[in-house]
Order: C-alpha cells, then structure tokens, then sequence
C-alpha cells in the first residue's frame, strides 16, 4: 500500500461510498463448477474445476450432500465463504469432483452463559462469533486479525493470533466439541461427535479439511475483558535478544520488524481492568475498503519499480508510508472516529480483529478490499513460517546479514506493512505448533505474469530457505509458496497419530485431493513442480537456469549467507 493510496484511503470515510464485497469463489454454469481463492489464483495458477457444488445450511443438507458423494464414489472437498487460503486446500481432486461450500451454514446456534460455550455451524464468521459472544458480555481469547475467516476455515489451517499465555494464540486450543460428517464405505454418511475426551479430537482439531466436514464447532469463551494497546517504535539493534521476553511479558504482543529502515516497533498489548475509561477499535488500515482508483495507481506504481529495478524508489515510498501510518495509529482509534494518542483502551471483542471492507453490501466496484481480484489492486505472495523461540535470534541474525549485503533490498516488504512476528504457543494438535515458537509473515508483490521475476527476489527466496531448512520452521498451512510444504511430514512428531485418524474417518480417501496428498507425503507426485520458470513463483527449488528466467537476467546460484539455498539472482 503506497503511500499515495494511504493517503487516499484515510480521506475517505468507510461507510461513505458504495463498495462491492468479496465475490464468491465457486463459481458455476451448465458445464460444471470452478473454485479459486479470495486472491483469484492459487500458486501453480491452475484452476480448479468440478461437476458440481452445494450449499447445505442445514446438518441434514449437509450429512445428504456427502451422503450422495460417497455413493458415486466422488471426491469432495470443502469451500468457505471467501475461501482465503492461498494453497489448493480447496480444489476436489479433478472435473468430477463434488465442491461443499459452508457459506449458508453461517449459524450462531446456542450460546450457554453459565458455562460460558458457543456453538456454531462451521460457515460462522469470525466477525458474526466475536458479536454474538459480546452480545453475552463473553469473549474469544484469541482470533486471527482478519474477520473474512469461517470457524471452519480456522481450524483447517491452524489460523491464530498471538500469545504464549494460557492456552496459546491458535483458535483450536479454545475448542471443547466438534460434529463432523464422514462418508463411509458403501455409499453412506454419518455424523461423527468429538470432544477432549476423545482419542481423535487432535488430530480432529486442525485437519486440513481431510477427517469430515466440519458441521458444527462448540467453543470455550471467557467473560469480557479489556486491553490496552501502544506501539512503540524503535531501532532495531537489540530485535534478537528482546523478542523472547517480549513474547513472555504481553499477553497480545506481536512485532512489526522493517529490515529496510532498521525499525522495529512493539506492540504492547495486555488485559486491563474493565473499569478503565476507553472504547477503542481496531480498524486497520489495509483492510479498509479502498478506493479502486488508488489500488490501480499504486499497483502501476510498483510495477513500474519492479521493471526499471528501482529498489530506492520503494525504500522511499516505503519510508513516507509506514510514517504515515504510524501517524494514524495503523488504524487503531480511541473511539468510533479517529486515533488521537496511545493507549488504545478497549473491549476486547472491538481489538482483536478488523475488516471494515467486508461490510458492504452493495454491488459496485467504486471501493474494494484491496486484494479483490476484480480490479487491478495488491497482488502478493504470502510466506509464512513458525521458528521455534530458542531458535528466532539466529534467524534473525541471518535475515541481518542477507539484508546487510544489499540494504535496500527487503524495502518491498515494507510497502507489506514489513515483517510481521506474532506469538504461537506448542499445541496439543498433531498438525499445530510443535513449540513455543514465532510466526513470521512476509507478504511481498507478485507479477501477474508468472514468468516474470521479481526484484532481489534472491533475498526472499534465501531468507524462506534458511527459516524452512536450516531452522526446521514449520509453515502455516493455510499460506505459503509450494516449497514450504517440500518435507513438511518430517516436522510433525505425531503425523502417524494423524494418518492413522485421516484413514479411519476417510477410508476411500474421497476427501482428499492430489495437494493434500503431496503434503503428507501419500500422493504419486511430491510438493514441486519442476518446468522452466518454475522456482520464480516457489513451486520449485531451481537446479537449473531455466528454473529462473535467464533471458531476463536471473540465473540459478547459490544462496551467500546459506549456501545450500537455491535461488534466482539477477546479473548484467
């Protein structure tokens, strides 16, 4: 986001103009079905398709639908309402495949106070489970920061927040019940119930999607409480040494690090007493609805960077943005209005997430989220990584010295609000956190053209490398290029414990797909892609130039601070 279009964006006020929600991402006509994502495209950049899609609101629609799949032997695979993953999770393993889509199962459908447990169909957006539980004076601890997601969705892809407090920042920790539907052999479905006393109910908990269809999610709250929220900027000398306290001393912390400028800002974030005056709100700034006009000028903009290799030009737009949005509080307010000064006082129900630019309900593209598909906006990459806490100072020295050897190299993450360190705790899942660790996000520009490499695209692709490899990080399932994935089954002590459940809820395997199955290591192909181009969009480790784009300059070499990296680097 430029700082031209920040600019723009906080002119604007976000119920003022007409503004187009998210499309649906199954899309259907007389010749079948096809699904994407909220961003339009998966990593290999094929399209998915399939013979047919439903849309059950009912756990009896819902039980029939696999039913039916499971008597012509179908494969099924689930789609959420805005569908936000960025792997093929959601893809039903070819043209004859059957997609379920959660969007009518959106029900809150009890909330008991004096055990303080929702219960929600799996379609429930965050946003719908945060208001109905306030509605109580209750509380979800802990959420992800963006309100586009379904309960389902979550729990799919270990989606979280971020603490080492209590029970963690990942939203499965807080799951006390499940209801799945499973298909069966010979053509039938049925209801499966779990909960912790079950032996299944963790691998159930974060399942890719691959033991049942999530019909229906009991969740543990707590009362009500309020935070307090102020971030704080400074330089980054001292990152490695204080992030682990950092993560010890604030319950909602999370780090914002830009390599490019050298800063670092903390965002202190902790419980306070409800008797403290304030009524903040969380209403970040890039996911605001935005004018469509600016989004094109801002993404031409880049563009334009991109291909004259203008890594200065993003340095200084870099610079004059993360200023401004610091200015304005990244979009927190002290009330309904406007940010004047920290703290941000406030419930914890109007902090924990944003996404003013879902609340449309018009149908015109005059304003939109800014990564809508549609209109020419952001179009990124997404890598995402967990490094265990005794870890993280080492790889954030390494990221040092990678930055180190071309300062204004890592200045196009910036323009991505930088990188983005939240807190995950070991998890009780089989496929969740295997040790108090930080999550690193690292959002950057992608081409439209996959053939088109991206600048210093070298540095990203060693840094992914030495978090994936040397480090043993383990990616979020619901993000990530294909390389992430390459190996992944060996990070997961209890990967059997989860196979195991996976053929027992499964058994004909109708609900999984090629991808699914390269992930854990069952499938007849593996993780990458190999074909000319292939490394520049992660589908691949490049062993060979034509792995890069050498007609552009880029070329196969080795990494200069790990070695056993393998990435594309320009040169004359």
């Amino acid at each position: 986001m430029h700082f031209f279009l920040l600019f723009l964006l906080l002119l604007i006020n976000s119920n003022s103009v007409s503004c187009s929600p998210p499309a649906p991402p199954v899309k259907c006509d007389t010749t079948g079905c096809t699904v994407t994502n909220a961003y339009g495209t998966f990593p290999d950049r094929s399209t998915c398709r399939a013979a047919s899609a439903v849309f059950p609101s009912s756990e009896e629609e819902l039980l029939e639908a696999v039913a039916a799949g499971s008597r012509k032997n179908q494969k099924m695979r689930v789609v959420t309402r805005w569908s936000h993953s960025i792997p093929k999770l959601v893809c039903p393993g070819g043209e004859k495949g059957l997609i379920i889509s959660t969007q009518e199962l959106k029900r809150v459908v009890s909330v008991d106070e004096e055990s303080m447990r929702m219960s929600v169909q799996s379609g429930a957006a965050l946003r719908d489970i945060i208001s109905a539980a306030a509605e109580y004076k209750l509380a979800l601890p802990q959420t992800p920061y963006w309100k586009g997601l379904t309960i389902g969705g979550i729990l799919c892809t270990g989606a979280h927040g971020s603490s080492v407090f209590g029970k963690g920042s990942a939203v499965h920790e807080y799951v006390v019940g499940m209801r799945l539907v499973v298909p069966e052999r010979g053509g039938n479905a049925s209801v499966v119930t779990l909960n912790s006393t079950h032996a299944d109910f963790d691998a159930a908990k974060l399942s890719l999607g691959l033991l049942g269809v999530i019909s229906q999610v009991t969740l543990q709250l707590e009362p009500m409480f309020k935070r307090s929220i102020t971030n704080v900027k400074m330089g980054e000398q001292e990152l490695e040494e204080r992030i682990v306290e950092f993560a010890r001393l604030h319950e909602f912390g999370d780090v914002t690090w830009y390599p490019g400028q050298r800063k670092v800002v903390y965002r202190i974030d902790d419980r306070v007493s409800v008797n403290q005056s304030g009524d903040g709100v969380n209403d970040f700034i890039g996911f605001r609805q935005t004018l469509t006009a600016a989004l094109g000028f801002a993404r031409s903009t880049e563009e334009m960077q991109e291909a004259t290799k203008a890594s200065r030009g993003k340095c200084t737009a870099a610079r004059m943005q993360v200023g401004a949005l610091q200015a304005f509080g990244t979009g927190f307010k002290n009330n309904d209005l406007m940010f004047s000064s920290y703290p941000i006082v406030g419930y914890h129900n109007k902090l924990q997430s944003a996404g003013s630019c879902l609340n449309s309900t018009e149908d015109a593209l005059l304003t939109a989220c800014p990564w809508d598909p549609r209109i020419k906006g952001e179009f990124f990459h997404q890598t995402a990584m967990a490094i265990s806490l005794n870890k993280i100072a080492d790889f954030i020295r390494d990221i040092k010295k990678v930055r180190d050897l071309n300062p204004s190299g890592l200045c196009g993450l910036e323009l991505y609000n930088g990188i983005l360190m939240r807190f995950v705790k070991a998890s009780t899942a089989y496929l969740g956190a295997q040790e108090d660790s930080v999550d690193l996000d690292f959002t950057y520009y992608r081409s439209k053209n996959p053939l088109v490499p991206r600048l210093n695209e070298d540095m990203l692709e060693e840094i992914e490398q030495i978090g994936l490899f040397k480090y043993g990080g383990t990616p979020h399932w619901g993000k990530n290029r294909n390389i992430a994935f390459q190996g992944v089954l060996n990070k997961y002590r209890k990967v059997e414990d989860f196979l195991k459940a996976k053929r027992k809820y499964d058994p004909e395997g109708l609900l999984s797909n090629e991808w699914t199955d390269a992930m854990l290591g069952i499938g007849k192909e593996g993780v990458m892609i190999v074909r000319d181009g292939c490394a520049l969009e992660g589908l691949c480790l490049c062993e060979e130039d034509s792995h890069c784009a050498p007609q552009k300059g880029y070329f196969c070499r080795a990494g200069r601070i790990y070695t056993e990296a393998r990435v594309c680097r320009y040169q004359e």
